[in-house]
């Protein structure tokens, strides 16, 4: 089977990120799509994120409904911060009969050379990126590099988190069991 890859915070899912993952999924031939939480991107500050087993149910929550997408905890056990070529190493052993794709946006494409051994992920994996406002693709590296003409979406966790302390609505920003649970529980509104 072929697995897309879709790393992410995740703070919170939104609206945006399932509309790529079924966007990449209806062009090509990929076959489900597991958002990996990362518990710690190397190029984030920890102290802004949530919880990562809350944002991890978040992103169940959302996802829930459809059994093409999956969530998951991989990286939970594994060292920190999340290094993608090393997460992939890890499931290329756990999962031998699974070919995966790593998805990304072209601003984080833009940045890849900074990334751990990203010539072993270039050179091993097929990446699939997707385009964003703003940062132009330009594939210097070679490998099996998908360019997709998604829909651009311009949805922000940091702008639904914004709105959230300032007690406006995320209403269609992301999933309703999402906004649910994020209201119920006062999520981001705790979190500083």
């Amino acid at each position: 089977m072929k697995i897309g890859l879709f790393f992410g915070s995740f703070n919170p899912i939104h609206i945006g990120h399932l509309i790529i993952a079924n966007f990449i999924l209806n062009e090509t031939d990929i076959n489900k799509i597991w958002f990996i939480v990362s518990p710690q991107n190397p190029f984030k500050q920890s102290k802004s994120l949530l919880n990562e087993y809350d944002r991890l149910h978040l992103v169940r929550l959302a996802v829930q409904d459809d059994n093409r997408f999956k969530a998951s905890d991989i990286e939970f056990d594994l060292p920190k911060p999340s290094y993608t070529a090393d997460t992939l190493a890890y499931l290329v052993e756990k999962f031998p009969a699974h070919g995966f794709t790593v998805i990304m946006g072209s601003d984080s494409f833009q940045n890849i050379d900074k990334w751990k051994n990203f010539e072993t992920i270039i050179r091993n994996h097929q990446v699939c990126v997707y385009k964003r406002e703003g940062f132009e693709i330009q594939n210097t590296y070679g490998g099996n590099v998908c360019i997709l003409s998604s829909p651009l979406i311009e949805i922000s966790a940091t702008k639904i988190r914004e709105l959230i302390k300032l007690n406006k609505s995320i209403r269609y920003l992301v999933p309703e069991a999402v906004r649910e649970e994020i209201e119920t529980r006062r999520i981001y509104k705790k979190a500083d």
